[in-house]
């Protein structure tokens, strides 16, 4: 008996998608799979329901170096909600705590923040997707289940305060860039137990992931749009390319006979290799000819060898 035909086509490269709020990231995945028709997706770093914003989508060879973007710093705007706490830590939670923050100001707001810029400690939500024994916490949190959680080292390139609305529940909107694994509805809480009354996540976006802007990212419903009832391949020419998620390494160039080598997972030597990355660095592997080969780690004796490599794009 034959083996069943793979459902889909092979599609490569990244999509960027501004994620809707309402669905969670893994939905917004499928959603787009099934536009493209493509045979094997994954997206990079999940986002809440209740967030919207870029939310990268490898798709075919790109899923090979999707970890250089879950390990890219981000960029959020968010609301933070004054005078309240959560289940969750954000909109989507049950109220645990009222306090009446009329009293808070702007610059008691940015006095606190400034404890939260470098490197700062945060202990992950119990919403968050880590996972304790397998499980990731959200599922064990929506059971009524708490665990320890370690606090974790994070760092906070920036945070700016922009804008403020005063009240009895007054909000801060702001602007985060941090590094990976930071939780937004951490700092949210962290800064309400700062300030003395409670805080929350009322929404949340984001901005910017690695290289990628949201300038240049585009929704579900235009892309449903656009494709109508025709063939998937009309919404190829979104597709960025297989090596940008990749694109903070630096890029080295070898010659077309060395292609065969690296093909055959074999290290190449070159003079340039010590011109893009010192021993122990990884690099783009391009051909002369403008072919990507994959990801390759510079060794010892003017040597890369691959690590990760592309086929058939």
């Amino acid at each position: 008996m034959g083996r069943r035909p793979k459902w889909g086509r092979p599609v490569n490269g990244v999509l960027l998608l501004n994620k809707p709020a309402g669905i969670t990231a893994n939905d917004a995945l499928q959603k787009a799979k099934r536009l493209f028709f493509a045979n094997r997706a994954g997206h990079t770093g999940a986002l809440d329901p209740m967030a919207t914003g870029v939310l990268p989508i490898c798709f075919g060879e790109a899923t090979k170096f999707s970890q250089y973007l879950l390990n890219a710093d981000k960029r959020y705007r968010s609301t933070f909600c004054f005078g309240m706490t959560t289940t969750s830590g954000d909109a989507d939670g049950d109220v645990l705590e009222t306090r009446d923050a009329s009293d808070l100001t702007e610059q008691d707001v940015l006095k606190a923040m400034e404890g939260f810029r470098g490197l700062i400690k945060q202990i992950p939500s119990m919403f968050s997707a880590l996972k304790h024994k397998g499980q990731p916490l959200y599922r064990l949190a929506r059971q009524g289940i708490e665990v320890e959680r370690e606090a974790r080292e994070v760092k906070i390139f920036e945070f700016e305060l922009l804008g403020f609305t005063p009240g009895s529940q007054p909000c801060a909107e702001v602007e985060v860039h941090c590094s990976k694994g930071t939780y937004i509805r951490s700092i949210a809480e962290d800064l309400g137990h700062a300030l003395g009354v409670g805080a929350y996540v009322a929404a949340l976006h984001r901005s910017g992931a690695g290289a990628y802007d949201e300038a240049g990212a585009i929704t579900l419903d235009a892309l449903a749009e656009e494709r109508g009832e025709g063939r998937a391949e009309v919404l190829d020419y979104h597709l960025l390319s297989v090596d940008s998620p990749a694109s903070s390494l630096p890029k080295l160039t070898l010659p077309d006979d060395s292609g065969y080598y690296v093909r055959q997972g074999q290290p190449v030597m070159d003079l340039q290799v010590y011109r893009v990355g010192a021993e122990g660095d990884m690099v783009r592997l391009f051909l002369e000819s403008g072919d990507f080969l994959g990801v390759g780690e510079v060794t010892d004796d003017g040597c890369v060898a691959p690590r990760r490599l592309v086929t058939g794009t």
